[in-house]
């Protein structure tokens, strides 16, 4: 009897230090991903945009790893949620803003000030509001744009300008404050947002779903520069799109069925 209780007491203290470790794993990866945020900030005081941003991306790689972690671990807790939301403000909220103030926006004076406080007050907004309804919406769609996705918005478009557009002083400022004003709204935003986390592939389409991929992947290889800012724009854009359409099919659904009504014929006849 005896034997059996310390059997099951070493069992039960090899059982919580396992369970430790689970915890530990994605709890690094959040302090990764503000650790890269923070990087990033010290790279804006030196000036270092490009590199700023390349953090930025690197954060966003630590904050998609640690939640997949803790899912795939089932080690999922209040206190890594919680430490979650702080790491992402830092990386893809105040990194990013202080990122395209002083890339963009520095010569707007306080209306430049004033659109880096919207980004950061929204992104912050947006991080509260999902922690409060990550139990009761649906975990197909976010609501409004995720604050990564718009950071990596910012950070992406930094690399393009750099390496391929180098926008002049006369356009810059004026575009990158209407951008950043947008990212901001659609943070806070109700439009709907597809997560992704319900992909299914058809059955027999697998090997066409792989040729994709493998193309997709090459693309971003060979250009990366101008690919990433493709696809992050190309997501942020999806939401409005898929928005717009859904209304514009409601419209003309209503219209169809008003104009399908039978003529009413005339009893006299």
């Amino acid at each position: 009897m005896r034997g059996t209780f310390l059997k099951d007491s070493k069992t039960v203290l090899k059982e919580s230090k396992r369970r430790r470790g689970v915890y530990l794993i994605p709890n690094l990866l959040t302090t990764g991903n503000l650790f890269s945020g923070l990087f990033s900030i010290l790279a804006v005081f030196n000036a270092n945009y490009v590199t700023a941003a390349v953090a930025i991306l690197v954060a966003l790689i630590f904050d998609m790893l640690d939640g997949k972690s803790a899912r795939w671990m089932n080690s999922t807790s209040q206190f890594g949620v919680e430490y979650d939301s702080l790491a992402d403000l830092v990386s893809f909220g105040v990194a990013p803003g202080l990122l395209i103030y002083s890339w963009a926006l520095s010569t707007h004076g306080m209306a430049g000030s004033a659109v880096m406080f919207a980004f950061v007050a929204c992104g912050a907004l947006r991080l509260a509001r999902f922690n409060v309804m990550a139990t009761t919406s649906e975990s197909r769609y976010f609501t409004g744009l995720p604050i990564p996705a718009a950071a990596s918005v910012i950070a992406s478009l930094v690399i393009f300008d750099h390496h391929i557009v180098r926008m002049g002083a006369e356009i810059k400022p004026l575009l990158i404050l209407v951008m950043t004003l947008g990212l901001a709204f659609l943070m806070v935003s109700t439009v709907k947002y597809r997560s992704f986390k319900d992909l299914k592939f058809k059955r027999g389409y697998h090997f066409n779903y792989l040729v994709w991929a493998i193309l997709g992947l090459m693309l971003v290889i060979a250009w990366p520069q101008l690919m990433l800012f493709v696809v992050f724009a190309g997501y942020a854009a999806l939401g409005p799109v898929e928005k717009g359409v859904s209304l514009l099919a409601k419209a003309f659904g209503k219209k169809g069925v008003a104009g399908s009504e039978p003529p009413v014929l005339d009893s006299r006849q």
